[in-house]
């Protein structure tokens, strides 16, 4: 019996909508399958996590600190922002708490989506309340492009994608032409795997420093309560677009219908998984907790 060999059982029996699966472990690919082609897939939310790196690599350029003000950015925004919107910091955007308790999604390709963000109600003090908002990860991207000149795709490709070996990476824009980051990139899933790589091995892929390890640890450890939501996998804590997962140590990109890439500190590996799962996609995860992890060899 293989090591995947009672994840596939399950994902077969319980109709899970896995595509394919990817364990790395101590510094080697050690099982890989698939269930359908291996082509590049929209990552949706699982794309927050690439940029949450770069946001990571502008800071150790120090074009920015993360207790920055958003709309200090923006000046062109001033006259219109929500009072309150002044206090919104880069780590708010980061740790989806940026005041802000719902998103007006239907009005996303109508107007401009950094003024919408800014125009957003604020309905608790930034940093105080979770609330997963997809321009809080878009508005990452627009900072990015205020203080390099480049659209967020266009400034991770020689800082992340060129070192990921990910050859001409697809992501997104809005209709204004700005990196969305908080969807659309496409990868499959073993190009996928390389983002957790690199976050398990603190900021180093093949020999080279990516992202500064110190980054790397406040993704997973600087975390926001999440007891709002309503699965064990969502309520551990939110840290720089990641989840906390439940298994110690344990923390992923998450995107939906189960693009999923998991670190894994105690078994030092990455498990990652995409599909399409419409109904519970955290089924996988669960999933990977009770028929693949038994089967991995010890831990540390």
């Amino acid at each position: 019996m293989g090591l995947l060999s009672d994840f596939r059982i399950s994902v077969l029996e319980k109709n899970l909508g896995v595509y394919g699966v990817h364990v790395y472990q101590n510094g080697k690919t050690i099982a890989e399958h698939r269930f359908r082609s291996n082509d590049r897939e929209n990552l949706y939310s699982a794309s927050k996590t690439f940029a949450s790196v770069g946001i990571g690599i502008a800071e150790s350029e120090q074009l920015f600190q993360l207790s920055d003000y958003v709309l200090d950015f923006f000046p062109e925004y001033k006259n219109i922002a929500f009072p309150g919107s002044e206090k919104i910091t880069i780590l708010n955007l980061l740790q989806m708490s940026s005041g802000h308790l719902h998103e007006h999604l239907e009005k996303y390709n109508s107007m401009d989506r950094a003024e919408l963000f800014f125009l957003t109600e604020l309905e608790a003090n930034p940093g105080s309340t979770f609330c997963y908002e997809n321009l809080c990860t878009y508005m990452l991207g627009r900072i990015v492009e205020k203080v390099s000149g480049k659209t967020m795709l266009e400034y991770l490709k020689p800082r992340l994608f060129d070192k990921l070996d990910i050859v001409n990476p697809m992501w997104h824009t809005c209709q204004n032409g700005h990196t969305t980051c908080s969807s659309g990139l496409y990868l499959n899933t073993e190009e996928f795997s390389r983002i957790g790589i690199t976050l398990l091995q603190d900021g180093v892929y093949k020999n080279q420093q990516i992202v500064s390890a110190e980054y790397v640890h406040r993704m997973h450890t600087d975390l926001v309560n999440t007891l709002s939501k309503n699965d064990p996998e969502t309520q551990g804590g939110y840290g720089y677009q990641v989840w906390k997962c439940t298994p110690p140590n344990t923390y992923r990109a998450d995107g939906m219908y189960g693009q999923l890439c998991v670190v894994l500190k105690e078994y030092n590996a990455v498990v990652t998984v995409t599909a399409h799962n419409e109904i519970e996609h955290k089924d996988i995860l669960r999933s990977i907790w009770s028929d693949l992890l038994p089967n991995l060899s010890i831990k540390l």
